[in-house]
């Protein structure tokens, strides 16, 4: 699997290797959204990526969705992400923030005005939040107004400018997995009958908005873009899922971006598409098949091998194999994520994966 070893330019970076850690939500930040030492040991053990994009990072308040997750919209959480991005720099490692408004996946009981969350529709996602308390049923969200949408695009921009300010190499705007932009995207979710709702060059208009935005403050080579098409996460559904993503990487491309990341849903096809549309540097999370998941190392070498891709992004493999590029070159073996321990609690689970001897 030597195609993994390759180096690559995405944006200003030089990737050594085509390995990239996909974001994970861990959910081990303190209440009031600021990572911790702990974090900055985890991702430390990982900096032999070719790039490390952290876990999803809310750009404000509201676009909080779970609890126990990190901010970048103030500015102690900002500097507590410095002590972070020194761990991964001084192994020689790089390191994008995810920035991430959840949109109506999120509930009144994490804002501290007790208000609803906010999507394109008042649809609700049919989906839970976990608190320690018990799960709690996703409210109906606020609709927002093109106000809101305003603010929501300013929100992303100031963001990236205090990602930047924090250390961080650049930003991925997710996309995808049924947050905010992809709420957005999705007929399903987004009724709106406005120059944001409809037709998928109007569902497309604030995903697009934000990445201009993000673009214009810190320069679109420090910036990825997430999606993940077809995908149905959060109650998310697109019909038109060709036409919508066709619309979208037309009006993405030409913005210069560093990158453009697919997380795949067993759709090949629409990865060579959106590959043949796609002119810049694109990293594919592998699933060739609905059955596929998690990824393993051979999806991404073939996927590398077939062109598809040009680096591969893996999430389960990094979260328990923090030398992932050493095991795969000595051909494991390969540590398995323990499940009960992907979301919240302490180092268990987290910094304590054994490495290789």
């Amino acid at each position: 699997m030597q195609e993994l070893f390759e180096p690559l330019s995405a944006g200003k970076l030089e990737l050594p290797n085509r390995l990239v850690m996909a974001p994970m939500t861990r959910s081990r930040a303190v209440e009031d959204g600021k990572v911790t030492g702990l974090t900055a040991e985890y991702y430390r053990q990982r900096a032999t990526a070719g790039l490390i994009i952290t876990e999803a990072v809310q750009p404000s308040v509201r676009g909080q969705g779970y609890i126990w997750t990190p901010g970048l919209h103030a500015a102690d959480q900002v500097k507590a992400w410095q002590p972070v991005t020194d761990a991964v720099h001084a192994e020689g490692g790089r390191i994008f923030a995810q920035l991430m408004h959840a949109g109506r996946v999120g509930h009144p009981v994490l804002y501290a005005d007790g208000g609803l969350p906010l999507g394109p529709s008042p649809i609700a996602s049919g989906e839970r939040l976990y608190t320690p308390d018990g799960m709690l049923d996703h409210p109906v969200p606020r609709e927002m107004t093109l106000d809101d949408i305003a603010e929501a695009v300013a929100d992303f921009a100031v963001a990236a400018r205090n990602a930047i300010g924090a250390g961080f190499d650049g930003v991925e705007i997710h996309g995808a997995n049924g947050y905010l932009i992809q709420q957005f995207l999705g007929d399903g979710s987004n009724t709106r009958t406005d120059a944001y709702g409809g037709t998928p060059e109007n569902r497309i208009r604030f995903g697009v908005e934000v990445a201009r935005a993000v673009s214009d403050a810190i320069g679109p080579d420090r910036v990825g873009f997430r999606v993940s098409p077809g995908g149905n996460a959060n109650g998310v559904t697109e019909s038109d899922v060709p036409e919508l993503y066709s619309a979208l990487v037309a009006a993405l491309a030409p913005l210069g971006l560093a990158y453009l990341h697919i997380m795949e849903a067993g759709d090949r096809a629409t990865t060579r598409r959106i590959r043949a549309e796609w002119p810049g540097t694109l990293i594919l999370n592998p699933h060739p098949t609905p059955e596929s998941f998690p990824a393993r190392p051979e999806y991404g070498a073939e996927a590398l091998r077939d062109g598809v891709a040009d680096a591969v992004a893996f999430g389960e493999m990094w979260l328990a194999n923090p030398d992932l590029p050493a095991r795969i070159r000595a051909g494991g073996p390969y540590n398995e994520a323990d499940p009960g321990s992907f979301y919240g609690g302490d180092h268990r689970g987290y910094t304590d994966y054994p490495a290789l001897d």
